[in-house]
């Protein structure tokens, strides 16, 4: 676990995303949650060693299973922006771990089975406070990698938790992606509002400007693809090409680099067909 401030902690120890907990005199908000089952009861055991007080919450920073397989077994109430809890909706009661390869880190996970989701029990539309002694914890809808979406940030401490808005030294996931309300996410968080913060990626710990930059660059790249492909009624056929080269560029084993390429392939694939060969209703449906 790093510390990152006195009151705010990040562990990346376990496969998935970057693990985030706040320690208030009321007790401990826990951000994200391993995609392991038994990884998440031995979070929760090391938590209980933070001197914080008896009460717990959990915050989703969206749907990706990643953050969520986990959530049951962290046995606390749940948090979500609305389109995530509309997600849990549609999906059945229990996660089961097989069908098409996504090129999620839990695909990487043994022994998973069947797993019964923790649906959110608190959601909102576009802003919660949570107020438990020793400052506000503000939770903000911040849609671009997926409508449910959201960033937890800390005024008095700042820092933030910006999910999976910013990945590092991996491709983003597409597939859920609004592209152009990701690049007006990524321009907020390169803005004035939060200079100074210590900004905290779930798939990668910290990130710098550059790194943000980075994103918004390949965000950019990929969106102005997509669009002339839509605008020239290109096949779908030849996002094969474009998830291999894109992959290309993330310099990772043999093995990550067949397991990038098919989380492109599949994202891309998905946003294509939602955004440019499907109704106005498909749309709509498919983004919640």
């Amino acid at each position: 676990m790093h510390a990152i401030t006195k009151t705010v902690h990040i562990e990346d120890q376990y496969p998935g995303v970057t693990l985030g907990v706040i320690v208030r005199p009321r007790g401990l908000v826990q951000i994200d949650a391993p995609p392991s089952p038994e990884d998440s009861r031995t979070w929760r055991a090391t938590l209980m060693n933070l001197n914080g007080g008896p009460e717990r919450v959990l915050i989703n920073l969206d749907g990706h299973p990643d953050r969520t397989i986990g959530a049951r077994a962290m046995d606390c109430t749940v948090i979500a922006q609305e389109r995530t809890a509309l997600t849990f909706r549609a999906r059945p009661t229990t996660f089961k771990a097989q069908g098409e390869e996504t090129g999620a880190e839990w695909e990487f996970i043994p022994g998973l089975g069947s797993i019964r989701w923790a649906p959110p029990e608190i959601s909102f539309v576009e802003q919660l406070s949570l107020h438990w002694e020793g400052g506000t914890i503000q939770l903000d809808s911040r849609p671009g990698p997926a409508a449910g979406a959201i960033w937890v940030t800390l005024p008095e401490e700042k820092v933030i938790f910006i999910g999976d808005a910013v990945v590092k030294n991996q491709p983003p996931f597409f597939s859920t992606a609004d592209l152009p309300a990701w690049l007006e996410t990524l321009n907020l968080l390169l803005g004035p509002d939060y200079k100074g913060y210590t900004i905290i990626s779930s798939r990668g710990g910290i990130v710098n400007a550059q790194t943000i930059r980075n994103q918004y660059d390949f965000i950019k790249q990929v969106h102005e693809k997509l669009e002339r492909m839509a605008s020239k009624k290109a096949s779908p056929n030849l996002l094969e090409t474009m998830a291999v080269n894109l992959a290309g560029g993330f310099k990772a084993s043999s093995a990550r680099q067949r397991h990038y390429a098919q989380r492109l392939r599949h994202g891309l694939s998905h946003y294509y067909m939602r955004h440019y060969h499907s109704t106005p209703n498909t749309l709509a449906e498919d983004q919640v």
